[in-house]
């Protein structure tokens, strides 16, 4: 199978950060996202998501790498310095579109 280089980009930050990314995400290029709730324990502690605004929420991207390090770019300045962020990318063969 032949496809184009694509990455998952998977951002995982504070539930109360999902309306801004609704409206940032799609002027940087993203024409599709996943969003899911995330709980578990990390750098800035156990996050249960029993109340909304302590969740955490997984955001997945399927794109190219440009735009990926334009996203991540894009976050790290605007949210890194005063919100939970965690941003990460893993290859993908994408089967179905």
């Amino acid at each position: 199978m032949n496809t184009p280089n694509r990455l998952l980009l998977t951002i995982v930050c504070e539930a109360v950060l999902e309306p801004l990314l609704e409206e940032e995400l799609p002027p940087l290029g993203v024409t599709g996202y996943t969003i899911t709730d995330a709980r578990g324990l990390g750098t800035h502690g156990r996050r249960s998501g029993a109340w909304r605004k302590e969740g955490n929420i997984r955001v997945d991207i399927l794109c190219d790498p440009a735009l990926a390090e334009r996203v991540a770019d894009h976050l790290r300045r605007e949210y890194e310095a005063h919100y939970g962020l965690l941003i990460f990318s893993s290859p993908v063969e994408v089967h179905s579109a």
